[in-house]
């Protein structure tokens, strides 16, 4: 017996990386240093800094992929993969430098892998930041045939005085909601249950999704943010704390991006609530409060500018495509969210 029998093909794996070899080294910036099949990746820091902190952050995909397996499309989990953490780390006012990527599979499918790949690269893309390497890692039975996981890991930069952490949020700060694109990546276990309750088919098209299917919906990759706040941020835009609005919802994520001794008043109805949430509670008979603790909700990122600079957070952040909106105000409190409809 040999590897091959045992379900590895250690070819098929190095096949693999010569076909990714180009997306990955099309997310390199200047200060990667080397290629593609080394034992670590090496990035230089970039110039300029005088005391550069270095910020990190780690996240997976969660059971979105078992949408991605149910449709087999695989071109999108990528994207949301970096986005969740680049996303995180950009809340520390932080520029992403590189990401590193873990895909485990019980058979390589190379076709399938790329896909993956490619999402992934797309997503580094997005947010500025280079590919610097990854492992591929074929167990067979441990995971179903034509499944797989993924999980990455990201490291940005920052200059010391410039670091965000929330102490810098005042009070009568003004927070500025950042369009979702939709669900991004949490709560897919609660709407996998809903469809499979209700069953529906993912090919389905109901009339509020503008013809698109469900599968393709849920499966709308999670926005990356990290441009167009590094933009603002660049051109003296005054942000004094970020939230991603992840895991948890409003109620969990903002109260982590201000003080102590603050809370958030927010304006009730000051956004538009996409469809995909309205036609989830409804279908799944899901409780207003369940909802706000387990989506977005139509926000997928706030920052927290001063009252007198809040009509120039929208408009820089309107011409950047992403829509915006004035939804809450922070007041002398104990990190809570008041006034959640």
């Amino acid at each position: 017996m040999d590897y091959r029998e045992a379900g590895v093909d250690v070819v098929a794996g190095r096949d693999f990386v010569n076909r990714i070899r180009d997306l990955v080294q099309g997310t390199y910036r200047p200060e990667v240093l080397g290629g593609l099949g080394g034992f670590g990746g090496c990035l230089e820091l970039p110039t300029g800094y005088r005391q550069p902190v270095l910020v990190s952050g780690t996240d997976g995909v969660g059971t979105k992929l078992k949408i991605a397996h149910a449709v087999d499309r695989h071109d999108t989990i990528g994207i949301d993969l970096v986005a969740m953490c680049v996303n995180d780390v950009l809340t520390c006012g932080a520029e992403p430098l590189f990401f590193l990527d873990y895909l485990a599979t019980g058979k390589l499918e190379p076709e399938q892998l790329t896909q993956v790949i490619t999402g992934i690269a797309t997503g580094c893309q997005q947010a500025g930041c280079a590919l610097l390497g990854g492992e591929t890692a074929e167990m067979p039975g441990f995971y179903h045939p034509g499944e797989y996981d993924v999980a990455g890991f990201c490291v940005g930069i920052v200059e010391k005085q410039q670091l965000l952490d929330g102490s810098q949020v005042k009070i009568a700060d003004v927070a500025i909601a950042l369009a979702s694109s939709g669900l991004h990546s949490n709560g897919f276990s609660l709407v996998r249950k809903i469809i499979a309750a209700r069953q529906i088919d993912w090919n389905d098209r109901p009339t509020q999704f503008e013809g698109q299917t469900v599968g393709q919906v849920c499966l709308t990759p999670t926005r990356i943010y990290v441009k167009p706040i590094l933009n603002a941020i660049a051109k003296g835009l005054p942000i004094h704390g970020m939230a991603h609005i992840t895991g948890g919802g409003l109620p969990e994520n903002l109260p982590r991006a201000i003080p102590e001794n603050a809370a958030i008043r927010m304006i009730p109805h000051s956004w538009p609530i996409p469809p995909i949430f309205t036609w989830l509670a409804e279908l799944g008979d899901v409780p207003q409060s369940a909802m706000w603790e387990t989506f977005n909700m139509g926000i997928g990122f706030v920052v927290f500018v001063p009252p007198d600079h809040a009509s120039e957070a929208i408009a820089f952040f309107q011409s950047h495509h992403i829509p915006s909106y004035t939804v809450g105000e922070v007041v002398p409190g104990n990190r809570e969210l008041i006034g959640l409809e």
